[in-house]
């Protein structure tokens, strides 16, 4: 489930112009999806990537601990926090770690962004991250949480997407392609292949690629298990014709 071991040097090629430094990430949500929050609210990133999100949060004086079950991932966040001159607290614990080292009902506010549910290993493990985010949301806390729209993935079947422009960053451009290999049953256990094919300064091509493991689900799956553990859909944009959407949950306050 952790992956994104060799793709933590090269991620942000992998994020998107809008979202690719710290004010932005936070902008994003803090604008668009929940509105302002005040600076003592309590913040959980469990997916926390490179950090542009929880560094970009906590630069809002919100007092964030950013977790991923990545080594690479926590490490380059809190490189970015010493960058930024921010403080936050790290850990590296998979999601149904987590209440193990935080204690239960006292964030405010989770995130479980990125496209991150979809490496919880099938509806057991799925079920198991929701049940701990929810456990860690104080009453009338929020979860707020995207997805890719699984149901297109797999409709388009087995693939290969190359981005069809170079990405410049760090004054250097690569080339991003993502391999899909899609089984028959939504059940199984699906494949992504991430492949960034960074050009150096001499020209040469180095090619970092991580293959990761899958578990797709419905739509109206991921709703029910959010029902599950006590969590109601406060808003979605999910469309059946979009590649991705945002859900953010309540937690409901006498569960």
């Amino acid at each position: 489930m952790a992956g994104y071991g060799a793709l933590s040097e090269v991620y942000e090629w992998l994020i998107g112009d809008d979202k690719l430094t710290p004010a932005q990430a936070a902008s994003a949500y803090c604008t668009d999806v929940v509105g302002p929050l005040p600076p003592d609210t309590r913040v959980l990133d469990c997916s926390c990537g490179t950090g542009q999100l929880a560094v970009g949060l906590a630069g809002l004086g919100l007092d964030v601990v950013a977790a991923d079950a990545s080594e690479g991932m926590v490490r380059r966040t809190e490189r970015l926090a010493g960058e930024q001159g921010v403080p936050l607290r790290t850990l590296r614990a998979s999601w149904d770690q987590l209440p193990g080292h935080l204690e239960d009902s006292t964030f405010d506010l989770v995130f479980c962004v990125g496209n991150s549910l979809g490496h919880a290993e099938g509806a057991a493990g799925r079920l198991a991250a929701l049940e701990a985010m929810a456990r860690l949301l104080k009453p009338g806390g929020r979860l707020v949480l995207t997805s890719r729209n699984w149901e297109l993935v797999r409709s388009a079947g087995s693939r290969v997407d190359v981005r069809d422009r170079l990405i410049r960053r760090n004054d250097r451009d690569a080339v991003v392609s993502y391999y899909w290999q899609i089984e028959q049953g939504w059940e199984q256990e699906h494949f992504l292949e991430i492949v960034v094919a960074r050009i150096e300064p001499d020209r040469e091509v180095r090619a970092i690629s991580e293959r990761l493991s899958i578990w797709p689900y419905r739509y109206e799956d991921l709703v029910a298990q959010l029902r599950s553990v006590g969590l109601t859909v406060r808003s979605t944009t999910f469309d059946p014709e979009a590649d991705n959407y945002v859900v953010v949950t309540g937690r409901d306050q006498e569960h």
